[in-house]
């Protein structure tokens, strides 16, 4: 029987290359980074995303877990556009499908409470940028066979 391929990723990430950060407030330097690993488009003024990423660093520090209702919660007292209890948790998908949060029994959290720089050398690059380059290789490669 012959093998059915399908166009649906395994994993999907964007890359995206901004100047080097300079003195800009946390939110812009959030803002940023998530538009550099395509959490966001340029240019979005839905940003939700950056909100639920910054409360969940700012929890980090303390150690606390938070519920997806809770994160809901506090982003819509700080009037957060787009704090709707279906959009947090779609949010909250994608960061953990990324492997930036993780949700436990206790809650979502940053992964295991982790900075940032390490989450994204020690997860990030190593479980996704890695092997979807060396996948990349092996397509250009067959190519170069076939041609």
């Amino acid at each position: 029987m012959a093998k059915v391929m399908k166009d649906t990723p395994l994993v999907d990430i964007t890359l995206r290359k901004f100047e080097r950060p300079s003195n800009e407030d946390i939110d812009t330097l959030v803002r940023k980074f998530c538009i550099s690993i395509g959490l966001l488009q340029p240019g979005d003024s839905r940003d939700i995303v950056v909100d639920i990423l910054k409360l969940l660093l700012e929890a980090k520090r303390s150690k606390k877990f938070y519920s997806s209702a809770e994160i809901e919660s506090v982003l819509k007292q700080e009037n957060a556009k787009g704090a709707a209890g279906s959009n947090v948790r779609r949010q909250l998908l994608r960061l953990e499908k990324i492997g930036l949060v993780e949700k436990t029994n206790d809650g979502y959290r940053l992964r295991e409470f982790l900075e940032l720089s390490t989450i994204i050398n020690e997860h990030v690059k190593q479980f996704v940028i890695e092997p979807t380059l060396k996948r990349i290789i092996e397509y250009a490669e067959e190519i170069d066979r076939k041609i």
